[in-house]
């Protein structure tokens, strides 16, 4: 894993729940078939109200924003993993979010898809799509680079390695806690 992430940011307020993230009509779609995973990151943020724009370009597979930034609460909703993996098959790598909803942060854990950072700030009223940032995974820092400011982020701490892993089942393979798949 690299220890930074780059790109524009996509700007999302308080409440954005799963049904916003991936509508239930897709969860039809299997992600451990690989033509049906990236399907599923087509269809992520379809959900979303209007006046955020759109999350992935018409006719498009993937977004052009690998970090999303919200307010409180991001993740809500029903307990279902396919919201995370829907947005890492969109190409996000990373959420900063004011904080999560414990399941949504879990299953990001879990699935290893993308790396759920919580910001110290209330960041989604500063910020606009379209800007550019870095996260810096060693000083726990975000760098916005259209407003030239910093950002102290809380640490990923022990979900980091699991995440960096490719999910709970990689991690626990890799450390040994569980037997190798031959």
């Amino acid at each position: 894993m690299s220890n930074s992430i780059g790109g524009v940011i996509f700007v999302v307020d308080d409440n954005i729940d799963t049904d916003q993230i991936i509508p239930a009509e897709y969860l039809t779609l299997v992600p451990s078939k690989p033509d049906e995973y990236e399907k599923l990151g087509s269809y992520a943020m379809i959900g979303l109200p209007d006046h955020f724009g759109r999350f992935i370009a018409p006719g498009a597979m993937k977004t052009i924003y690998p970090i999303i930034v919200a307010g409180e609460n991001f993740g809500c909703g029903s307990s279902r993993e396919h919201a995370p993996i829907a947005l890492g098959a969109a190409g996000v790598k990373a959420v900063i979010a004011q904080s999560y909803a414990r399941i949504f942060f879990r299953n990001c854990t879990a699935t290893g898809e993308l790396y759920p950072w919580e910001s110290l700030e209330r960041l989604c009223d500063e910020f606009v799509t379209g800007q550019e940032v870095t996260i810096d995974f060693d000083q726990n820092l975000l760098t916005n680079h259209t407003l030239n400011k910093e950002y102290q982020l809380q640490s990923l701490g022990d979900v980091k390695p699991v995440i960096d892993a490719g999910g709970i089942f990689a991690y626990a393979r890799q450390t040994g806690m569980i037997a190798k798949v031959k």
